[in-house]
């Protein structure tokens, strides 16, 4: 691990590998909002910034979490918007998991100890850090509130997505007074806009922006996702992104891999996918076409409530 700021008595809090926006925001919210009630908590992330996340930590005026590659056995951990070890830290079980805020459904999560668990089946994980003030009686800090409006909006894409809950579109209302941001359509615009400006990012990184690997049965899968306003831009370097996803494929001995495109002003998912086993895998399941390696989910934009659940009762079958 690299960061001086790292002590034997201090909880380390982070999101989950290839980080997006809610979990770098929450890593910095829960780690001050353990601070506030009196727990040494530092925030890291676990991976680089995306552009979105770049965006909006530059317009915050804060600095990224510290990088984090690995603790000694037994340190105390606090996990915010994931569970599962297989995207998380290495080595996670054997760490000791104080505390998770998460709005993902539970996976292989073990502790060592009772542990201080909120799950929410909510939008974001911001959504459950302004329910954990408001329970504490704490007020939101402007700062914090701009941190997880920001984070509601990305992962609701602005209320498109359809893990969007009241509870999120009450928490953004709440934030954005909070936080002082006056039009939160431009701003969710601009947080977009700079998701979608990818300029000459490697293939391989695009590929990693927002990636999670499942085991579904005794297979694992590698699902991407690149949400943009310009999928042309995407699907122009189809084949640089072909290439990346075979190559990670057979790095990583995935079963299969896809790369959902979600265009996300029209709501609409075309996935790119590896090969033959993947597009088959996806006509079953989707009941989608696959042309030129590229397969039409149509509205499935959200992997989380659409994409992944319906793997998982395919591969149950």
């Amino acid at each position: 691990m690299r960061g001086p700021r790292y002590n034997p008595g201090m909880t380390a809090v982070f999101g989950h590998l290839n980080p997006d926006t809610d979990a770098i925001t929450a890593a910095l919210v829960y780690a001050n909002l353990l601070r506030r009630q009196g727990l040494d908590a530092t925030p890291y992330r676990l991976g680089e910034l995306n552009f979105e996340t770049a965006f909006v930590l530059r317009e915050a005026g804060v600095d990224a979490p510290e990088l984090l590659t690995s603790l000694p056995e037994g340190s105390a951990v606090a996990l915010v918007d994931h569970n599962e070890s297989a995207q998380s830290l290495p080595g996670l079980k054997g760490l000791n998991v104080t505390h998770v805020v998460d709005h993902h459904r539970l996976g292989d999560l073990e502790t060592t100890q009772p542990a201080t668990l909120r799950f929410d089946p909510v939008g974001c994980t911001a959504t459950i850090l302004l329910r954990l003030h408001l329970e504490a009686n704490l007020p939101v800090e402007p700062l914090d509130a701009r941190l997880m409006l920001s984070a509601v909006l990305s992962d609701t894409l602005h209320f498109r997505s359809p893990t969007t809950t009241a509870a999120d579109r009450e928490a953004v209302a709440f934030l954005a007074q909070v936080a002082g941001v006056q039009d939160v359509t431009a701003y969710a615009l601009a947080m977009f806009a700079a998701k979608s400006d990818l300029g000459d990012t490697p293939a391989s990184t695009l590929l990693k922006m927002d990636y999670k690997v499942f085991p579904f049965g005794a297979q694992k899968w590698g699902v991407g996702v690149i949400e943009t306003t310009n999928p042309a831009y995407v699907f122009g370097r189809q084949a640089e992104l072909l290439a990346a996803m075979q190559a990670e494929k057979g790095v990583s001995g995935l079963d299969g891999l896809v790369l959902s495109v979600v265009d996300i002003l029209n709501e609409t998912n075309r996935t790119i996918v590896t090969g033959e086993s993947e597009a088959a895998v996806l006509g079953e399941a989707f009941a989608a076409v696959t042309v030129d390696h590229v397969a039409d989910l149509g509205d499935r934009i959200s992997r989380k409530k659409q994409i992944v659940p319906t793997l998982e009762a395919y591969f149950a079958r």
